[in-house]
């Protein structure tokens, strides 16, 4: 078993796990997008701050409805270029805060440094039942009457909950992306193991794999088309899929299948698991294995010198 031959068949493996976590990554950006994912998370967040009654009324002020996006109206308007602003997404905790107190109508009171507890029990009072009121009346309580000191303990804990936003988002993404990358690995029907073998037994497979990888660190980056993706694929010749799957000569016994049925469930599962890991991730890992390679290569042809290295150096 030489080194080499390891390494061609890991970067084979790579390129396979970067292709398809492209495509599940285009396709996870796409359905977010066409359901508002991240801006329902936040929403649900600003409602428990504000109440369900007061979420809209927050969300229609100027500052915030400057934050919405624009994105295409759906999928046909991309022929048509119609557009419109989605739901908020992200929003400057700075611009949540000010926003908040222009709703509950402490803004104008900034010329007051400090009111009594009757005015601010007032102005609080007319809230609906929300985690933000209770934390007004909790810090009220707790003698706080200043409101820059009210702004600055808004800042503190809508910034909190932003980012409990964001992680919700995240999390949910992620299982999504989970599950994505198992229907992916089925469809294709990626069996890394067979994928392995295919690699090892085939030089000419491993040296375009190898030369795909230098083409993708090179060009692509971590950005890719769909069209690009499923070329990529293509070029690679590899057996991918069911229809390609080398199962058990006909008269096998059961142990036979039952082999076969094992390796192919792990086979599946080891793919899955790695493409759920990002085409970044993957494209980190390949950019790190082929950039020695590369440089190694044109060392070689160079001759080899330390004299050429140190022209080199010294001529940037």
């Amino acid at each position: 078993m030489t080194i080499p031959q390891v390494l061609e068949v890991a970067i084979g493996l790579i390129l396979v796990y970067y292709i398809l976590g492209s495509i599940v990554s285009l396709v996870t950006q796409w359905i977010n997008e066409a359901l508002e994912t991240r801006g329902v998370a936040l929403k649900r967040y600003l409602i428990a701050l504000v109440g369900d009654k007061k979420v809209d009324d927050l969300l229609k002020l100027p500052q915030l409805e400057a934050q919405r996006p624009i994105r295409y109206k759906s999928f046909l308007s991309l022929f048509k270029s119609a557009t419109e602003p989605k739901m908020i997404e992200k929003v400057p905790v700075a611009t949540l805060v000010d926003a908040y107190f222009d709703m509950i109508g402490l803004t104008a009171e900034k010329d007051n440094k400090q009111l009594s507890l009757a005015q601010l029990a007032e102005i609080i009072d007319k809230l609906p039942d929300s985690d933000g009121k209770m934390a007004m009346i909790s810090w009220i309580t707790q003698g706080v009457t200043k409101i820059e000191d009210l702004r600055s303990r808004t800042t503190t804990y809508f910034s909190g909950i932003l980012e409990q936003a964001a992680a919700t988002f995240r999390a949910n993404a992620r299982s999504f992306v989970i599950m994505l990358s198992v229907a992916v690995t089925l469809l294709f029907g990626t069996d890394s193991i067979q994928l392995a073998r295919a690699l090892w037994n085939n030089a000419e497979l491993r040296a375009i794999a190898a030369a795909k990888a230098e083409m993708v660190v090179a060009r692509e980056g971590t950005e890719a088309s769909l069209d690009e993706l499923f070329k990529e694929l293509g070029d690679l010749s590899i057996k991918i899929g069911w229809w390609q799957t080398e199962r058990p000569a006909a008269g096998a016994n059961a142990g036979d299948w039952a082999l076969f049925v094992l390796l192919k469930v792990v086979g599946l599962s080891l793919t899955a698991a790695a493409v759920s890991q990002g085409s970044s991730f993957w494209y980190d890992l390949l950019k790190k294995i082929t950039s020695p390679a590369t440089s190694t290569s044109s060392s070689k042809s160079s001759g080899g010198g330390s004299a050429s290295s140190t022209s080199s150096s010294s001529s940037g």
